[in-house]
């Protein structure tokens, strides 16, 4: 027994450690090769720092950001989607119109409000341009109207409805149709073209329509500011039709089903005209009663006139642009076409707004 023992322990090497300390090996001890043993592996950052709140906090704003960003995404492709949506019905980039309209708005709001004087530059301006593109639009489709004439009589008349007497705008009118009108009668007769004489007529007329449509009446609208408290008056009736026109697109739009007038203008349906008509009676009453003084009866009628003059006008404009074979004015204005393309509705609305100015001013209650 003794032997066989000695025999074992003798056929198994020693260990560094039992060599190191001069032992012996033991038979019941099993034998561990530490070189075969592997390196323990690196713990987990996180099983390293357990408790970092700084690396939790960035790993939530990591997760913040990114459900932000997913969500940014979502809604601008679903704003893109139906922006092509309404592009494709209506024709217009309703993004582009809108940043367009409260730029233009902004503009108009800060010069009536604060220096109402600043509102004649700004007015001129817009007649010079309404000038120059309606006689470019008439020119691609024909008509020849001189554009010197125009815009020398257009000033002539816009300025006098600001700094003139108010029965002088009249007699301007008068001498600027004239003059127009006799610059197209040589200019024909030296040119010596062979146009037949009813096509002379027409341009003839179409030469005095223009000095009536857009500096005429941008000179109303200027005489109307001139009045006490005409920035107000200015500020409203343009308000009503701006609402008109807003309250017609988004009903127009939403619920519009049945054609106006679609020879005139297939895309204004009678729905659009209902959800002009509310929103036209109430702009009318809101600003009646906290900007002009006036009771509420009063309010409806300004709505009312406004509305009728502001629908009045985008279907005279949308005649004359199918008339002429043209969609737009211009493309001017990104999401609106041309600038008398939103001016449709508010140059004939000088009229009415003018003549409820001297007719309700006696109602006019002290503040």
């Amino acid at each position: 027994m003794s032997d066989a023992v000695g025999s074992d322990d003798e056929q198994r090497p020693l260990t560094r450690r039992e060599a190191r300390d001069g032992a012996t090996p033991e038979a019941d001890v099993p034998f561990v090769d530490e070189t075969a043993i592997p390196p323990r592996p690196p713990l987990p950052r996180s099983a390293a720092h357990p408790t970092d709140p700084a690396a939790a906090v960035r790993g939530q704003l990591r997760q913040a950001r990114g459900e932000f960003e997913t969500h940014v995404t979502q809604a601008r492709e679903h704003l893109d989607q139906a922006n092509e949506r309404i592009k494709a019905r209506t024709g217009r980039d309703l993004i582009l119109a809108i940043l367009v309209g409260l730029g233009f708005g902004a503009i108009l709001l800060a010069s009536l409000m604060f220096i109402k004087e600043l509102f004649v530059p700004i007015a001129l301006a817009i007649a010079v341009l309404g000038i120059f593109e309606l006689t470019r639009a008439l020119g691609a489709a024909g008509r020849r109207v001189d554009i010197v004439p125009q815009i020398i009589a257009g000033v002539a008349l816009v300025l006098a409805g600001y700094f003139a007497p108010p029965w002088l705008i009249w007699v301007t009118l008068l001498f600027a149709v004239v003059l127009v009108i006799v610059w197209r009668l040589l200019a024909q007769m030296l040119s010596k073209d062979g146009r037949t004489y009813g096509d002379v007529l027409t341009d003839v007329i179409v030469s005095g329509f223009v000095q009536i449509y857009v500096p005429f009446l941008t000179g109303v609208a200027l005489l109307l500011l001139a009045q006490e408290g005409g920035q107000w008056w200015v500020l409203a009736f343009i308000g009503i039709a701006v609402a008109s026109d807003t309250g017609a697109y988004a009903a127009g739009l939403a619920f519009g089903k049945h054609p106006m007038a679609p020879r005139i203008s297939p895309k204004k349906t009678w729905e659009g005209f209902a959800g002009a008509v509310v929103a036209a009676i109430a702009a009318g009453v809101l600003l009646a009663i906290f900007l002009l003084n006036l009771p509420w009866w009063a309010g409806v009628l300004f709505g009312v006139a406004i509305l009728l003059s502001a629908t009045l006008g985008d279907l005279g404009e949308s005649m004359i642009k199918r008339d002429i074979g043209i969609k737009d004015m211009s493309s001017w204005l990104p999401g609106h076409g041309g600038l008398l393309d939103r001016l449709d509705s508010i140059l004939p609305s000088t009229i009415p707004a003018l003549s409820l100015y001297f007719l309700l001013s006696p109602w006019v209650t002290l503040p």
